[in-house]
Formats: structure tokens, C-alpha cells, sequence
């Protein structure tokens, strides 16, 4: 079985080919060819579309499911579809679940959904028992099983002793801890950015003081324990310096944006559109602008839909109310090409986050497996729900102007496209 992949411009700083129009050729799940231009045979199956690009496959290392528990708002099997569609040949699945993923079953469970799908799923189990922050899971059990990281979705670990543990006791077996940024004492039950907008709407206010606290104290337990840290989906400015200063001091620690912290601000809850409820909230122009700058400098090291999708039920509702929560994975790449150079995106959904999460680098070239994404940056839009491939509809960027739109992949020998 071959596919032949016409005029494509290879994305891939590591390639000889790199940002150059190239036919290539996949023989049995291999690169057999890369060539300026590659006879066709009746046998073959074509790719042939508009401006089209190549990368590595993309791995977004924070998406949520549903599945097992909250089948209504996603299964992994249309998760896993979507995100093929949508470019990701890979995605960290949290343990955003009931019951949670918090022991070796669990994690065996979502690997066999998963089995035979284009797109792989690689786990991310609760690093505490029920993600109740009381008491460490089984993090070495899970670790054989198949999870890559541990980390309690959008929820902090108060207890600062269990944190220091946890980091070093991964160190056994090169274990990744995740924390998530909020100081759930400062943050209280606030709805939104604690300023000048959340005043004008009336809405209770998150101060960026709740994230700060928290990670500085995460970096102070760091440096004092060693181990692997990684802080997902920071939001304000005064995050990136914390975190760029630690790893100046040597400290292995990473961090990851969400697409829409990197494009959308507090002036759109103007509309008091629950679909704009998300945590961490979103914060102000200047944040932005940071967040922007810290991927373009390295102190930001990946990228994330930090996909969470969320039934109509618990999103037509009024604000105070509505859970928290957007989908992503259809929107990445449209919504952060608008912002951020190409091979910038690229690093930060292959290259980067492949090697903090462990998982096996992939490369454009001859006698290379083919994990491949395909996609046409420069495909302008309105983001609607037509756009929306997941089952629930809670997006962000519904009505927006985006730039860029994925095909879909090649993995595991399977061609996904949209």
C-alpha cells in the first residue's frame, strides 16, 4: 500500500528538506522517497491539495475526553477522529474522568480505546488518589501501564509536603509532575480576571496573584527536592518571568500556553458568554503579549488546545453557573498561525513537547516512519460550528476570524484527512 504525497512543503528544521516543495512517497507506513517530483502509479493513493504543508505530527499534551463517565460530552473514539482531523497525531489525555484515572486499570483502559486509532493517546494520570490532593496514586504502577505524566486536571495540591514528595519520589523512575498554577486560597470562587472588566460586568475576580503564588512555591519545592516539573497552561506575565529566571538557575522545569490565552482577553466576557468560562481565566492585552514573546524566547516550551469539552447542559446556562471549559483541537492551528511564526508552532506541538513528555521524535525523511501532519497556512476563516468536529460545542473561537486549517495526518499507516 503507498500514498503519494504531491507538492508538499516540508516544515522539519531537522530535515534536509526543510522548507522545501517536495513529492513524497510512503510505502507500507515508510518514507520510501523524497523527491522534486515523483511519478504517479494507478496503485497509489494521492494527496494532492491546495498550498499544502508538512510537519512532523503534531502532540497536544493537554486534552480532555470525558470518557470514562462523562460519555456525553466525548468519547475517546470521537476524540481521537476529531483530533486526527484536526492535525494531532498524538494527544496527552488527562484524567479528566469519573471515575478518575488514578490507578494501572484506569490507564490500561484508555490505552485499549485507543487501540487501532491513526491518532495515539498517551495518558496523563491523577497524581493524587481520586485527584483529591490528599494522597499520592499509584504513580510507578501507572507509569508501567502506560501514563507519561501525573497531574490532577485544573486542580491544585495544597498540601506543600505532599507536592515535595511527589517530586522526589518520581525521580525513581523519571517520573513527570504536573501542577497546575492556582492558589485555590487567593483565587476563592472568583469567575473571571480580577480587574478593571470583572469590576465593570460584576463578576467576582481571580487576582493573577492565585497563579503566581503557586508557582513560585512549585519552584521553590523544585529546586529544593530536583526532579521534573511541568506547569501547565500559565496565563499571565508575571508567570513567564518566574518561569523563565528558574530555568536560567537550572531548574527542570517546562510550561505550556493554551491557544486561546495567547489571542483572546477579558473585553470579550462583555457578551457574559459562558463558552469564555475557562480556567485559568482569560486575562488582559498585556498578558497576551507576554505569553506571545515567551514562546518566541523559549521561557514557554509548548502549545495546547487544552481541548475540555463541555455538554450543552452545563454551558447554555448563565455565567456564574456554567462549568468551566473549551474545546481546542479544531482550532489550534487557525487561531495561534494568526500570532506566531510557523516554525515556532511547529516546535512547540512536535519537537518540544515529544521530548519533555518522552515520546519518540519523528522525522522528515527517507526510511523514516511516517507520522506526518498536513495543513495550508494560509487558509483565512470564520470559526463556526460547522468547523466543530467534537460533540460538544463549547468553543472559544465560535465567529471568529482564524488563519490556517489542518488537513490531518498520516500515522500508523492510516490516512485521516478533513
Amino acid at each position: 500500500m503507498s500514498t503519494l504525497i504531491q507538492s508538499a512543503t516540508i516544515i522539519d528544521s531537522s530535515s534536509p528538506f526543510h522548507n522545501q516543495k517536495k513529492d513524497l512517497l510512503i510505502t507500507n507506513g515508510v518514507i520510501t522517497k523524497i523527491k522534486d517530483s515523483i511519478p504517479t502509479k494507478p496503485e497509489y493513493t494521492l494527496v494532492s491539495l491546495d498550498n499544502l504543508h508538512v510537519s512532523c505530527g503534531w502532540f497536544d499534551t493537554s486534552v480532555s475526553f470525558g470518557e470514562p463517565g462523562f460519555e456525553e460530552r466525548e468519547t475517546i473514539t470521537n476524540g481521537l477522529a476529531t483530533a486526527a482531523k484536526s492535525g494531532f497525531t498524538a494527544v496527552g489525555v488527562n484524567a479528566n474522568t469519573q471515575p478518575v484515572v488514578d490507578n494501572k486499570s484506569a490507564v490500561e483502559f484508555l490505552k485499549n480505546k485507543a487501540n487501532g486509532t491513526a491518532t495515539s493517546l498517551y495518558p496523563i494520570a491523577a497524581l493524587t488518589q481520586k485527584s483529591e490532593g490528599k494522597e499520592m496514586a499509584e504513580l510507578f504502577d501507572m507509569k508501567q501501564s502506560g501514563a507519561i505524566a501525573f497531574g490532577d486536571y485544573n486542580k491544585s495540591i495544597h498540601n506543600d509536603n505532599l507536592m515535595k514528595i511527589t517530586l522526589l519520589y518520581a525521580q525513581n523512575f523519571d517520573g513527570l509532575i504536573l501542577s497546575f498554577p492556582k492558589n485555590t486560597s487567593i483565587a476563592g470562587e472568583g469567575l473571571a480576571n480580577e480587574g478593571e472588566n470583572s469590576t465593570k460586568l460584576g463578576l467576582s475576580g481571580i487576582p493573577d496573584l492565585a497563579e503566581h503564588i503557586q508557582i513560585a512555591r512549585d519552584l521553590f519545592l523544585l529546586e529544593y527536592t530536583g526532579g521534573k516539573l511541568h506547569i501547565p497552561t500559565i496565563s499571565t506575565t508575571k508567570s513567564v518571568a518566574l518561569i523563565k529566571e528558574a530555568k536560567k538557575k537550572g531548574l527542570n522545569v517546562t510550561c505550556s500556553v493554551s491557544a486561546h490565552h495567547l489571542l483572546l482577553t477579558d473585553d470579550e466576557l462583555v457578551t457574559f458568554d459562558a463558552n469564555l468560562k475557562v480556567t485559568p481565566p482569560l486575562r488582559t492585552n498585556k498578558d497576551c503579549k507576554s505569553l506571545i514573546k515567551g514562546i518566541r524566547d523559549g521561557s514557554i516550551d509548548m502549545i495546547t488546545s487544552d481541548h475540555n469539552p463541555i455538554d450543552i447542559e452545563h454551558k447554555k446556562v448563565e455565567f456564574s453557573a456554567a462549568k468551566n471549559g473549551t474545546i481546542g483541537l479544531e482550532s489550534l492551528f487557525g487561531a495561534v498561525n494568526s500570532v506566531l511564526s510557523l516554525e515556532d508552532i511547529i516546535s512547540c506541538l512536535t519537537t518540544k513537547p515529544r521530548e519533555r513528555f518522552n515520546i519518540k521524535q519523528t522525522n522528515i525523511k527517507e526510511g523514516e516512519i511516517a507520522d506526518l501532519t498536513f495543513f495550508n497556512p494560509n487558509s483565512s476563516y470564520t470559526f463556526d460550528t460547522e468547523n466543530i468536529l467534537s460533540t460538544s460545542k463549547n468553543s472559544v473561537f465560535i465567529g471568529k476570524e482564524l488563519k490556517g486549517k489542518a488537513y490531518g495526518i498520516f500515522a500508523k499507516s492510516q490516512l485521516i484527512l478533513h
